[in-house]
């Protein structure tokens, strides 16, 4: 028995997941077994996109030297973060479509870790599913989860799935 096989044997009465991704190759591991146990469980799944809060001031005034420039930078990053989470939503669900997984979805602005609480306790969920943070090395930003905050504030399992190839 494999570990994916492992993990989707011992969450045979998850019927709501709620996932934490974004994107990434991590997320899309943690979005593939989500969707995998959905599938054998007839469940249902609730993604969860955070936007970390550090990107709500991102103006790079460091080197923009006046406030319409300003505006003009801060209006293009919204637009193509929002162009870009818009894909991810529509991929994740045209998977979830295919495998007749009901599916429903949130974006939220703030601390991941947080968000992910929050969501949970608006909700009734029966796990919640996150990728593992890039190994070093990995191009990429990395917005961290704090596991601390998460595991101490969440009221079910988590499962965090491996990076891929690891």
């Amino acid at each position: 028995m494999g570990r994916r096989d492992f993990f989707v044997n011992r969450t045979m009465k998850t019927k709501h997941i709620l996932l934490a991704s974004h994107g990434t190759a991590g997320g899309a591991a943690a979005e593939s077994l989500a969707l995998e146990i959905c599938r054998e469980n007839a469940g249902r799944l609730h993604q969860l996109i955070v936007v970390p809060d550090f990107w709500k001031d991102m103006m790079g005034d460091d080197w923009l030297n006046n406030a319409v420039t300003q505006i003009r930078f801060g209006n293009y990053v919204e637009n193509q973060l929002q162009r870009e989470i818009a894909e991810h939503v529509e991929l994740t669900a045209a998977k979830a479509k295919d495998a007749g997984i009901p599916y429903s979805n949130v974006l939220k602005l703030g601390k991941p870790a947080d968000c992910l609480i929050e969501e949970n306790n608006a909700a009734s969920f029966d796990l919640a599913v996150i990728g593992s943070p890039r190994p070093k090395g990995t191009p990429g930003l990395r917005s961290r989860m704090n596991l601390e905050t998460l595991v101490r504030g969440l009221n079910i399992p988590l499962l965090i799935v491996p990076y891929p190839g690891k």
